[in-house]
């Protein structure tokens, strides 16, 4: 398979994995701004190796359940669910709101883990799989701010100001506002979108580092959103203020992951000794 071909199959997954309907192969074609029997040579591919599933009745396409499969082993794997989730349960049941964890894979930001804290009102339950714009979030500016300005600025202009989704009224369009934007993030010590990310939206958030020492690298960013009339700016104080306790208590727990990633299976040792004996 060549180059092209795989980075039209990692697109093609990508447009399916947006989408909450099957989709039909001239609207996935146009997508992809190939011909039709090209999408098909791929669809066919993917849905031969359990990837994609057609619709019999339909005949559209779908992402089967084999890709959600995969990334919940690799989260299962990193041990992210188990020694983080009661940290952001706890922010969620403080605020009243919805929490979020993202971790950092190279240069983004990808969410693993949430809590839902509001129980009367407007709920806010955005996409898990929704990207994280990085000029445009709280998430985002909160990890940018802790980079230098020459980088945190190249990481941006390298991938330009618009988005794979409809952005909020507010975000950064230029250089200039972004680097007013992460100056104030570094003055107040926190992150923050006011629609930014969306329209009618707020969010705040802090990094959180790989150890307690203030030197440990950036592991990720903890946040906190919901609508506009709920994160207004008078409870701001008092969301950061549990912002920065969850992340400093991910700042201690956090190489506890790591251990217990490199745990030996001894059930599988066991195992093996036993056959080696036999």
């Amino acid at each position: 398979m060549t180059v092209t071909a795989v980075s039209r199959c990692l697109n093609l997954l990508e447009i399916l994995a947006g989408e909450r309907e099957a989709m039909e192969l001239s609207e996935l074609a146009t997508r992809l701004e190939i011909p039709a029997s090209a999408a098909h040579r791929l669809v066919t591919t993917l849905a031969d190796q359990g990837w994609v599933r057609q619709d019999a009745h339909s005949q559209k396409y779908a992402l089967s359940l084999r890709m959600s499969v995969l990334a919940f082993r690799n989260l299962d794997g990193r041990n992210v669910p188990d020694v983080v989730q009661s940290a952001l349960t706890r922010l969620a049941g403080e605020t009243r709101e919805y929490c979020r964890l993202a971790i950092l894979e190279g240069e983004d930001l990808v969410w693993v883990a949430r809590a839902q804290g509001a129980v009367t009102g407007l709920r806010y339950d955005p996409d898990m799989g929704q990207e994280i714009v990085l000029h445009a979030t709280a998430n985002g500016k909160a990890w940018l701010a802790t980079l230098s300005e020459e980088e945190a600025l190249k990481i941006v202009y390298s991938r330009g100001f618009k988005a794979n989704r409809e952005l909020g009224p507010n975000s950064a369009r230029n250089v200039d506002e972004l680097r007013a934007l992460l100056r104030q993030t570094r003055e107040q010590g926190f992150g923050s979108s006011v629609e930014e990310a969306e329209a009618g939206t707020a969010a705040l958030a802090v990094p959180f580092r790989t150890g307690p020492e203030p030197d440990a690298p950036v592991a990720g960013t903890v946040s906190i959103a919901g609508p506009l009339l709920r994160i207004r700016e008078s409870r701001w104080p008092e969301l950061v203020t549990e912002l920065h306790a969850t992340a400093a208590e991910l700042a201690q727990i956090w190489p506890l992951r790591a251990r217990q990633r490199d745990v030996p299976d001894y059930a599988s040792i066991a195992r093996n000794n036993v056959r080696v004996q036999k």
